[in-house]
């Protein structure tokens, strides 16, 4: 067996290696650390979830709040209470986590994934690249924090609506600052190139870093590495998305009430399956779902491969820009951000689901004289990192059996954009 730590994730994780006939036969996924957020978070008033929750993570705080703020107005409307969301109120939410997406994905790819792929071979993207697409991460940030007043960690959504007020000036703000990033990730990223019109021939033969990419994975043989069981889940519910699962290219209705956590006895992340099968969940899954030309034509021929489920999560950061770019052109900032409800509830349970930038989210509560009795929290991580057997290898086990080293296999691990603490919630 061989043993390796695995850093930069938002902490640590262990992978545990086993080899025959010199190719990885099994590997064990384990998270070392715990953190407590869901005991922390027992007997206190509901409302201290809002600002307690996005602290479960540095990356994906707002996917967190959104997942709260749902869970405590599905607990309201299970009670019989009125909740009423203006139009407003859910673009402004929108806005500011979908800039959460895109922040990530634009670190993930510069900071994480093409330093590894320099470890294993030459990849021609310059310092310069790196510095530009820095200035759209501070871009993209500024946009989220107009509305959401800083980040990370902020608790801006509140039931019934959110508490900023912008004017139209914020508005102008907003649109320039968003301008900027697109500027930039346009250039560096995809050459002015629409989501739809992307196709494999564009990508192979572009200039842009998109297109080093491509290329660096096709001369060293990558293309199809790390497929996995070919099956996606998504359960957060937005202006893009709906609840489904897709099996190869074929979608189905899903319920939460079928998903399942199971304690593991190394490490303290959870097993997640629905319906007791494994499932990846993230921008592939999403990507499967709006079916753009790049991601057919991918996996028509990668499957579920690393170079299919890469370029997913980098062709989602043009599209959540165009996204955002449409919200703030349709508020209309008459409308209220906020509509009171009532807020005294002795007992009741709600959930709900939105789509972190890793894939999809769930939160569970449990009220009892009007205290948390129980909180539940369900991450991406947990979804596309679980452990299966040898026999029935879960999502990311199963992508990195069959290669021929541990590098190709950490390549292929943070291909899922892995967050620790997060899973170790």
């Amino acid at each position: 067996m061989r043993v390796e730590l695995i850093e930069k994730i938002e902490g640590e994780a262990k992978l545990e290696y086993k080899f025959k006939e010199n190719k990885i036969d099994f590997v064990k996924i384990v998270f070392p650390h715990y953190r407590g957020i869901e005991e922390i978070l027992r007997n206190r008033p509901v409302w201290d979830a809002l600002a307690i929750n996005p602290r479960v993570c540095g990356i994906c705080g707002h996917a967190h709040l959104f997942a709260t703020v749902r869970a405590i107005e599905n607990l309201y409307q299970n009670a019989g209470i009125d909740v009423n969301i203006t139009e407003k109120a859910k673009l402004i939410r929108e806005i500011t986590l979908f800039c959460e997406h895109i922040q990530n994905h634009l670190k993930w790819i510069y900071l994480v994934i093409v330093p590894i792929m320099k470890s294993i071979a030459k990849i021609n993207i310059d310092q310069n690249s790196f510095l530009e697409i820095q200035k759209a991460i501070v871009n993209i940030n500024r946009v989220l924090a107009i509305f959401s007043g800083q980040w990370p960690h902020s608790s801006y959504m509140v039931p019934g609506g959110v508490v900023c007020d912008p004017t139209n000036l914020d508005i102008m703000q907003a649109r320039n600052f968003l301008k900027n990033a697109l500027y930039i990730v346009e250039k560096r990223v995809f050459e002015n190139m629409a989501f739809e019109e992307i196709t494999v021939s564009e990508l192979e033969k572009s200039r842009t870093d998109s297109g080093k990419i491509f290329r660096f994975l096709k001369e060293n043989s990558l293309l199809s590495i790390g497929k996995a069981n070919d099956r996606y889940l998504i359960f957060g519910e937005h202006s893009f998305t709906k609840r489904v699962k897709i099996i190869k290219t074929v979608s189905y209705p899903v319920k939460i009430k079928y998903v399942k956590e199971k304690s593991q006895k190394s490490g303290f992340a959870k097993n997640v399956t629905y319906k007791n099968n494994y499932y990846e969940t993230g921008p592939l899954a999403r990507m499967m779902l709006l079916k753009p030309n790049l991601i057919k034509q991918l996996h028509r021929v990668y499957k579920d491969g690393i170079s299919t489920r890469i370029f997913a999560r980098v062709l989602e950061i043009l599209f959540l820009l165009k996204k955002v770019e449409a919200h703030l052109n349709s508020i209309e900032l008459s409308q209220k951000s906020y509509n009171h409800i009532k807020t005294e509830i002795k007992e009741g349970f709600g959930e709900s689901a939105v789509e972190a930038a890793r894939g999809s989210l769930i939160h569970k509560i449990w009220i009892e004289k009007n205290r948390i009795k129980k909180y539940e929290i369900i991450t991406p991580t947990q979804w596309n990192l679980s452990n299966g057997t040898l026999q029935n290898p879960a999502t990311a086990q199963k992508a990195m059996i069959g290669l021929k080293n541990s590098k190709l296999a950490e390549l292929v691990f943070r291909t899922f954009d892995v967050c620790s603490v997060c899973t170790t919630h």
